[in-house]
C-alpha cells in the first residue's frame, strides 16, 4: 500500500510541477492564425527569392489583393441549421480551398477544391468546384471584403452583411477552423 501511495504523491508532485512551468510561461503556442501568417509569408518570400518576378509583376498586380484567406460565418436555409463557417484560401495560380462547417452539434468540415477567377469591371469573383462544377459566386466589395452572391450572380436575399467574408490579416477576430 505504502508503494502505491508513493507512486501517486509522485504522479501528483509531476503534475503539479508541470502545471506550474507552463503558468510560469503561458505565451510558449502561437495561435493558428499567426502560424498560417508566417508560414504563407515564408513561402511567399522562399519563391521571390528563387524567381525573378521582374517579367510580370507590375505596381498595380490586381492580383495580390485577392489572395488570402476568407472567413464568414453565413446563414443557411437548411433545418436545424444555425449557420456556416465558410474559410475560403485563395492560392497562387488561381486555386482555391473551400472548408464549410455546419454549426451544429456535428464539427465535421465539408471540403471543396476548384479555381477562382475575377471580373474587373463587375467586381465578381467566381468558384469553379472540380469536382461537379458547382460554380459559386462573390462580390468583391474591397481587397479584404467578399459578399456572396446567389448562383445567378446578384445579391442573396436579406442583409448583405450576413453573407460578408473577410480576409484574415483585413479582421481582427474569426471562427477558427481546426484541422
Amino acid at each position: 500500500m505504502q508503494t502505491l501511495t508513493r507512486k501517486i504523491k509522485k504522479n501528483v508532485t509531476l503534475i503539479f510541477l508541470g502545471a506550474f512551468l507552463t503558468a510560469l510561461h503561458p505565451a510558449w503556442a502561437e495561435s493558428d492564425k499567426q502560424l498560417q501568417e508566417k508560414t504563407l509569408k515564408a513561402r511567399e518570400l522562399s519563391h521571390q527569392k528563387s524567381m525573378d518576378h521582374s517579367a510580370h509583376m507590375s505596381p498595380a498586380d490586381e492580383t495580390e489583393g485577392f489572395r488570402g484567406v476568407f472567413y464568414g460565418y453565413l446563414p443557411c436555409k437548411e433545418k436545424d441549421c444555425d449557420g456556416l463557417k465558410l474559410t475560403l484560401s485563395l492560392k497562387q495560380k488561381n486555386n482555391y480551398l473551400l472548408v464549410t462547417q455546419y454549426a451544429k452539434a456535428s464539427s465535421r468540415e465539408f471540403y471543396e477544391k476548384g479555381k477562382y477567377d475575377w471580373d474587373d469591371k463587375t467586381r465578381i469573383l467566381s468558384l469553379t468546384s472540380n469536382k461537379n462544377d458547382l460554380n459559386r459566386k462573390f462580390s468583391i466589395k474591397d481587397e479584404g471584403t467578399l459578399i456572396q452572391l446567389n448562383s445567378d450572380g446578384l445579391p442573396m436575399l436579406g442583409d448583405q452583411d450576413d453573407y460578408t467574408l473577410a480576409r484574415s490579416d483585413k479582421s481582427k477576430s474569426r471562427e477558427v477552423h481546426i484541422h
